[in-house]
């Protein structure tokens, strides 16, 4: 088994996007726990400030930085302070909704794609030439198995994560010859506190139909250790493209419940 690669010098720094809740928090804390310097980015400044006193609290190094990724004049400020840095985990984004074609809302659809698509374009492209800088660069984009399937009532949240996964797949081919890996980790169904009940709008009993009769979905702290696994591995070894799903999930429309 390979050990996993001990971050240095420069590619000790770690910026994790919507890192205030779910996977991103998790994935902060054990990159954290794995060497890494982590910068903490979302826009709930209380919630990133207190995750980065728990970090520290740790024995751990955190800092919190107010974000909003969709924000290209905020997130160019933001990469201005940085010289190098050797991970951005590129978490930010999210679902609104389960309409279809037919009904479905512009505006969701236009939001879902300015923070899934445009928000990792904007960091991306910002922190690009800090994370080439530091010789031993990692761009992680969470996407999601929406990226690489269709189910009805999603297409909004499809088009857009179809489109993350474009972009971490276009990056990959354009950057190849520099120091700079691109890997996509793509989740399928994960129970977060939040993700469920920020796409059906605060309705809880919606969101609880989600994970109805599934014994053990994924936790935040299982695709946390999956993207952590994949960021330590040996700089020359890039992991292109992880799916990860629970047991009981073979497929977007295809859950073993037990009811």
């Amino acid at each position: 088994m390979t050990a996993p690669a001990v971050p240095a010098g420069p590619s000790r720094i770690a910026v994790v996007t919507g890192a205030s809740s779910g996977i991103g928090a998790a994935t902060a804390r054990q990159l954290a726990a794995a060497g890494y310097r982590v910068v903490l980015t979302a826009r709930r400044k209380d919630r990133i400030e207190a995750l980065a006193e728990e970090i520290n609290a740790a024995g751990h190094q955190a800092a919190a930085y107010t974000l909003d990724v969709t924000d290209r004049t905020a997130v160019d400020e933001f990469a201005s302070a940085f010289k190098t840095i050797g991970v951005l985990v590129n978490n930010a984004g999210g679902a609104l909704g389960a309409d279809t074609i037919a009904t479905g809302d512009p505006a969701d659809w236009r939001q879902m794609y300015e923070t899934n698509v445009i928000g990792t374009l904007n960091i991306t492209q910002a922190l690009l030439p800090a994370l080439t800088a530091s010789g031993d660069g990692t761009v992680v984009v969470l996407s999601s198995t929406a990226g690489h399937g269709t189910y009805e009532g999603g297409g909004g949240y499809v088009a857009a994560k179809h489109a993350e996964h474009v972009l971490a797949e276009t990056l990959r081919l354009e950057i190849v010859g520099t120091p700079v890996r691109v890997i996509e980790v793509a989740p399928g169904m994960v129970r977060t506190d939040e993700f469920a009940l920020t796409r059906f709008g605060g309705d809880t009993e919606k969101a609880a139909k989600v994970y109805a009769g599934v014994a053990e979905p994924l936790s935040a702290d299982d695709v946390a250790d999956t993207i952590t696994w994949a960021v330590t591995r040996p700089s020359h070894v890039n992991i292109d493209l992880l799916v990860v799903r629970p047991r009981a999930q073979a497929s977007n429309t295809k859950v073993h419940r037990e009811l």
